[in-house]
């Protein structure tokens, strides 16, 4: 009886695992078929969810349609790494301190940060669009990057708290005893030690930073050469129609650096999202 009733606790975990994937990859097999469809063909009747008219003509024609496409991505590239970079910078300190120190208002400001993530950027738009134009900085690379470093500082410290406080205090308290300061602790000892924490931080910052770059990029930035692929994928619609397929193979194209990330840093990922989860 308890062999079967495990069999079917399997079976239905396995079930809701396949329906999770469905739901979250059937998006990206269906701009892959549009995108590997005529435009002509995309409205036809009846519906047919698999054609042999399939060709990667639209991957072609993207970059012929919006010459810029190739900038696009580069730019949503940049501002990327640029927030993340500028993010960690202030995040592995921060995070630090509050995982390590005693101050007032430690846990006040906690829930602060916690509270700035509950507003979207549409909230603050009109009161960061002056301050841009006082600092002339709009129509600028910058007019995309602060905002995004302003909104993804808290998310950061959060993760990344979570993660110190799970590194034994004694490895610090050994530093200190051989003379060392807390700053040298903090990069010869803590952050060695938190690579795994610091690797999964990044990637959620930079996809952060990757996925909001639109709302900022069409409010604050009016120069094509600046603009990064989310706002320029826009050049796809045109007076009369939209090219479809051409749209959805530019988006795919633009979310592959997103993936290779992953690719590449799925091991780190997965190590860091699981580190502390087992006791020994």
């Amino acid at each position: 009886m308890m062999d079967r009733y495990t069999f079917l606790q399997k079976v239905g975990i396995y079930i809701a695992i396949a329906a999770f994937l469905t739901f979250v990859l059937l998006p990206f097999f269906e701009m892959f078929r549009v995108s590997l469809r005529p435009l002509d063909h995309l409205m036809s009747t009846p519906f047919r969810f698999w054609s042999d008219d399939f060709s990667f003509a639209a991957y072609k024609q993207m970059w012929i349609s919006v010459p810029l496409l190739g900038r696009y991505i580069l730019n949503s590239i940049f501002i990327a790494t640029s927030v993340t970079t500028l993010t960690m910078i202030v995040v592995i300190p921060a995070a630090y301190a509050y995982a390590r120190l005693q101050f007032p208002f430690k846990a006040i400001s906690l829930a602060v940060f916690l509270g700035v993530n509950m507003f979207t950027g549409a909230v603050l738009l009109i009161p960061l669009y002056r301050v841009l134009r006082t600092l002339g900085l709009l129509n600028t690379y910058w007019a995309m990057i602060i905002p995004g470093v302003a909104f993804l500082i808290p998310t950061g410290i959060w993760l990344l708290r979570s993660y110190l406080e799970k590194i034994p205090r004694e490895l610090e308290e050994a530093a200190y005893v051989d003379g060392a300061s807390r700053m040298y602790t903090l990069r010869r000892v803590v952050i060695p030690l938190a690579v795994p924490g610091l690797i999964v931080v990044a990637t959620s910052v930079f996809i952060g930073a990757y996925a909001q770059q639109f709302l900022f990029a069409i409010a604050f930035n009016n120069q094509r050469e600046y603009q990064p692929l989310p706002a320029g994928i826009f050049e796809f619609v045109g007076y009369q129609q939209v090219t479809w397929n051409e749209m959805m193979a530019a988006s795919l194209t633009g979310i592959l650096p997103v993936m290779l990330i992953f690719l590449f840093l799925q091991k780190y990922l997965i190590a860091g999202l699981t580190a502390g989860a087992v006791k020994e």
